[in-house]
């Protein structure tokens, strides 16, 4: 004699269609106590006369359903992640095993999967704070945030460095990135050259209160300071572009710079170690195709079709905007002092007409100084003063023990003491 496995649902259906069947209820009263429709009462009551009780049996019982995942091919999406992407998200994974694994099922199956073989921790999400929310602005160009982000982009495979980034506020497409040993002046000055070369003028940049961009001391003596009206010389640069810089009073202010940068960390890092990239040269040469492939899947469509950058203009030379511009005032023998030298003027003017006169100082990324009287420039002649300690902020700290070390450990010339030959009393 043959089993039927049963739900008590089903049970309950057998007592009400053999009532039904020996018209002692109405379909109607039927449909009522079975909560289900008449038509499907009538299904039931059709398949009840024809096969019993075997008829009411769900047909779906012991088929393999449609969603059906093939534990074969979850092992190997599994054994690939242990191997390759060990510490990817489970939406950074799932992208690139549909990307280079032809992977066949969604995300939130992958998720299950990796629960279950322990490679992903599901997390409680933490409470969120709750901020004023700043809507995008219209057009193109109009708010570009900046940024500097410090970390270990190559992981242990190469050095610890600041990566620069630039994001639209109204599309949130990166226009530019660029790998820098630390966030200086003159770090921001290369890279807000190719920027503007690449993309041309915004209207503003919104930055934080970096001392790179803003005065935050009263006397304003900072190595980043321009001398005459109390600017940076990153915003002396941006006065001269006729570019205005803003300034963010907490993060949050700027979030959506901040929010890339917690992107970039989780994703640019792991394609790094991908393309087995270890180095800041070859991180800037893959940069490029990767803010291509970044903004074709996250940037959003602007309210406005209009591009408020402007182009580059005749007046805007970018190699004498973007260098160190310091005013000194000539002594009576016609010396200046800058960065620990004494910069002694040759001049065939009377040298009673430039005594006490203010001259610019320019330096450009690269060290070569050039000092300019009335926009004409002089020649001059250094005499080196005895260094003394200079003060690093927390940011620049360890790119000035590297040259620490690199003066220490430097190899000696043929003129040092320990290239000479030994003398025998």
């Amino acid at each position: 004699m043959d089993t039927i496995t049963m739900s008590s649902k089903e049970v309950k259906r057998i007592n009400i269609l053999e009532r039904l069947k020996q018209k002692e209820i109405k379909q109607k009263k039927a449909a009522v106590l079975l909560n289900i429709s008449i038509r499907q009462v009538r299904r039931l009551l059709i398949r009840y006369r024809k096969d019993g009780a075997m008829g009411i049996v769900s047909q779906k019982r012991g088929r393999v359903s449609g969603n059906h995942t093939d534990d074969n091919i979850l092992h190997l999406a599994i054994q690939t992640i242990t191997e390759k992407y060990w510490d990817f998200s489970v939406t950074l994974a799932h992208e690139k095993l549909i990307e280079h694994h032809a992977f066949p099922y969604g995300r939130e199956t992958l998720r299950k999967a990796m629960i279950t073989h322990g490679i992903w921790i599901p997390t409680r999400a933490p409470i969120p704070v709750i901020h004023t929310l700043r809507e995008r602005r219209p057009c193109v160009g109009e708010l570009v945030q900046i940024d500097g982000s410090p970390h270990l982009w190559f992981e242990l495979r190469g050095p610890y460095c600041t990566l620069l980034v630039y994001i639209d506020d109204a599309t949130g497409t990166l226009l530019w990135l660029q790998f820098v040993k630390s966030e200086s002046t003159n770090a921001y000055f290369s890279a807000t050259k190719h920027y503007l070369l690449h993309q041309g003028k915004p209207i503003t940049f919104y930055s934080d209160k970096h001392g790179v961009f803003r005065v935050n001391t009263t006397k304003g003596n900072s190595a980043a300071v321009e001398d005459s009206n109390g600017l940076t010389q990153f915003g002396r640069a941006m006065q001269e572009l006729e570019i205005e810089t803003i300034f963010a009073n907490s993060p949050e202010a700027k979030g959506r710079v901040e929010k890339v940068n917690q992107t970039l960390q989780d994703r640019l890092v792991k394609e790094l170690r991908l393309r087995g990239i270890n180095t800041i040269e070859e991180g800037n040469t893959y940069l490029p195709e990767y803010m291509e492939a970044f903004n074709k899947r996250f940037a959003v469509v602007p309210k406005s079709s209009t591009n408020m950058h402007r182009p580059l203009t005749v007046q805007d030379n970018l190699d004498t905007i973007f260098v160190q511009k310091h005013t000194r005032v000539l002594s009576k023998q016609l010396t200046i002092s800058y960065e620990q030298n004494i910069y002694q003027i040759e001049t065939d003017h009377p040298t009673y007409a430039m005594r006490h006169a203010p001259v610019t100082v320019c330096e450009t990324p690269t060290g070569v100084v050039t000092i300019q009287y009335k926009k004409e420039q002089l020649s001059y002649q250094i005499i080196t003063k005895q260094p003394k300690a200079s003060i690093v902020d927390s940011k620049h700290i360890n790119a000035a023990v590297d040259q620490a070390s690199q003066r220490i450990w430097a190899k000696p010339g043929n003129a040092h003491p320990w290239k000479q030959p030994y003398l025998y009393w």
